[in-house]
């Protein structure tokens, strides 16, 4: 073998298991749940009438969403619980709207040390003075589904670690475009069918950033004050470390909406995208040598979920590597790299299918057959993080949203 055949054939691996282990993760879920239920969410309710609970929110100029997402939320809450805002860089009316709406109010001004992880830190630091069994934390933008905060708080008081609740983006209130389409499925397949294949084996998931409860002891052996691009997906790698691996809470469902501007979906993207291929590449290899080397499942699960790039990439990337190793066999005759890019496609069209036949049969097979387009589209992003990686944290524009 050369080493042009031998690099073929490495490069089919590194796409091939990452794509296996995507449909370990979608076949799992799309089992009867009686058949390989792992989970313990069978346990019995809690008493949650004596357990102090706070609910952070941190905001930064959410003045048009704001009200709507604690009038939403506040029906949830007992008259024990804390509300607490974190007002984080605001120039317009976040504050005011928040202590209307009945919240505890935390203005913070700090233009160099900017983004969620800073927010939440000094909310958290807030807390300390006096500390909650439970700490919620919601994003400004979220429509909490009613009981939500209930079944969050009593899987987290049964089994003593972070729960993440289901996490989806609805369609725009515009008509979506077909690349909307595909976005939002891809965001199903990563924050619901994968989490529930996971939460299926008895897994811990990646947390996704909004919809997290947490047992305030868990809180207190993390660092949360930091501008990390992904400061959720960070956040999950790093309590469970800590021992506080975070389970999915299936009951409980947090829905936020998709951006309707091409522009702000792009940001929003960009950001996402860059700060998990960061943490991939900086996480994933030693997050999986660590596991194996103390024994703990729990982190040699999450560091290969954490290996599965996005949709999008592993897709081009499969492409890319399957075409060179079919032309490396038309040509040298050494057919292995393609055999491995071929089994990989297969496997890779059975998850996705399964995952749109079981989870996604709302969106419309038609507009995802324009998934093509969407890989052109994404094609720059991918680019750009090889060129000039986004490394500061950026808000998204909520543009108008009332």
């Amino acid at each position: 073998m050369d080493v042009v055949q031998g690099l073929l054939l490495a490069a089919a691996w590194v796409v091939g298991l990452p794509i296996a282990i995507l449909f370990i993760e979608v076949m799992a879920a799309l089992l009867p749940e009686s058949v390989i239920d792992q989970s313990d969410s069978s346990q019995p309710r809690q008493d949650l009438s004596d357990v102090r609970r706070a609910i952070l929110i941190p905001a930064h100029n959410e003045a048009t969403i704001l009200e709507r997402t604690l009038t939403q939320l506040k029906p949830q809450l007992r008259s024990t619980d804390r509300l607490v805002v974190v007002a984080d860089n605001c120039s317009d009316q976040t504050a005011q709207l928040a202590a209307q709406s009945g919240a505890t109010v935390l203005e913070r001004q700090d233009t160099i040390r900017r983004g969620k992880g800073y927010a939440l830190d000094f909310g958290l630091r807030h807390l300390a003075h006096d500390p909650p069994d439970i700490v919620v934390m919601i994003d400004a933008d979220c429509q909490v589904q009613t009981g939500a905060i209930d079944t969050l708080c009593d899987r987290t008081l049964t089994t003593q670690r972070p729960t993440q609740a289901i996490y989806l983006f609805t369609p725009t209130a515009a008509a979506p475009t077909s690349k909307q389409w595909v976005s939002l499925f891809a965001f199903r397949v990563k924050n619901w069918v994968r989490p529930l294949g996971l939460h299926r084996l008895g897994q811990p998931c990646l947390l996704t950033g909004t919809g997290m409860a947490f047992p305030w002891r868990a809180l207190q052996s993390i660092h949360l004050a930091s501008g990390n691009l992904v400061e959720d997906m960070q956040l999950g790698i790093d309590l469970t470390l800590a021992g506080y691996p975070p389970l999915l809470c299936p009951d409980a469902l947090v829905l936020g909406e998709q951006p309707s501007n091409t522009a702000t979906e792009a940001t929003q993207r960009t950001r996402w995208e860059h700060g998990h291929l960061q943490t991939l590449t900086q996480s994933a290899l030693p997050l999986l040598g660590r596991g194996l080397r103390v024994r703990r499942l729990a982190v040699v699960s999450l560091a290969l979920d954490l290996a599965v790039p996005p949709l999008a990439l592993l897709t081009l990337l499969w492409g890319a590597v399957t075409l060179l190793a079919t032309a490396s066999g038309l040509l040298l005759g050494y057919w292995l790299p393609a055999f491995v890019g071929y089994a990989a496609g297969v496997l890779f069209v059975l998850a996705i299918g399964g995952a749109w036949a079981r989870f996604g049969q709302d969106i419309p097979l038609a507009k995802l057959l324009s998934v093509p387009m969407y890989l052109l589209w994404k094609v720059p992003v991918y680019l750009k993080f090889v060129i000039a990686p986004q490394i500061q944290w950026i808000r998204t524009d909520r543009g108008n949203q009332s």
